[in-house]
């Protein structure tokens, strides 16, 4: 199996997850390296020298890592549950949640890491979002319309990081539809199967192959 693409991965990065849920949708299978983000292996750093999770090396050595483009390549390869519709509309949306939505979590969820920070006052920034992402699934059922899509799988690792820091706060929020959304993904067998835990790989160590095939046969 040596010719399939190396996949580096986090199992709790939110980047990492919608990558690894794209894969296994896809039936894109991978060989993956499950790494800790304070031990990076050498392979990966000369593969992406940013050093950043999720990295796919394809067969022929091209690198991939950004987790929007891997999503997309292996959505190009086969996309069974039509994710890429809408796209042109699901873009302007993801783009809102990677950029204003991700710098105020990341000041909710890490006001220490920046200086004059007010946790609260980004906290009250992204449920804007939230608000907008509910308005969104009252009317259809999810982000994009009846069925799920890129955008909500893009979107909704990181509306469960948001969510985590202060669950009582968000189980208390007037956002019903979000939250049913939400829970219905996270239970979903897509998003537990992305989850399975792996071993930190190391140079020289045996690679699971990562796929839905792998991980339900």
């Amino acid at each position: 199996m040596t010719d399939l693409p190396v996949l580096y991965s986090f199992r709790r990065c939110p980047y990492a997850m919608r990558a690894r849920m794209a894969l296994l949708v896809s039936e894109t299978p991978v060989r993956l390296r499950e790494v800790v983000l304070r031990d990076k292996p050498e392979e990966m750093i000369a593969a992406s020298p940013k050093g950043t999770v999720p990295v796919l090396v394809l067969p022929d050595g091209q690198v991939i890592d950004e987790s929007l483009a891997i999503m997309r390549w292996a959505l190009e390869q086969d996309d069974p549950q039509d994710w890429l519709d809408g796209e042109a509309a699901a873009a302007e949306l993801i783009a809102e949640a990677d950029g204003p939505f991700k710098h105020h979590l990341d000041r909710y969820k890490y006001p220490v890491r920046y200086d004059n920070v007010d946790p609260l006052e980004h906290r009250a920034g992204g449920q804007a979002f939230l608000v907008k992402l509910d308005s969104l699934i009252q009317e259809s059922g999810q982000l994009m319309g009846e069925r799920p899509t890129l955008a909500d799988h893009a979107i909704f690792p990181f509306v469960r990081q948001f969510a985590n820091n202060d669950r009582d706060w968000f189980d208390g929020l007037p956002l019903p539809a979000l939250q049913k959304w939400l829970a219905d993904h996270l239970a979903s067998p897509l998003f537990k199967t992305t989850m399975q835990k792996y071993p930190q790989w190391q140079s020289g160590d045996e690679e699971p192959i990562f796929s839905w095939e792998a991980a339900t046969g």
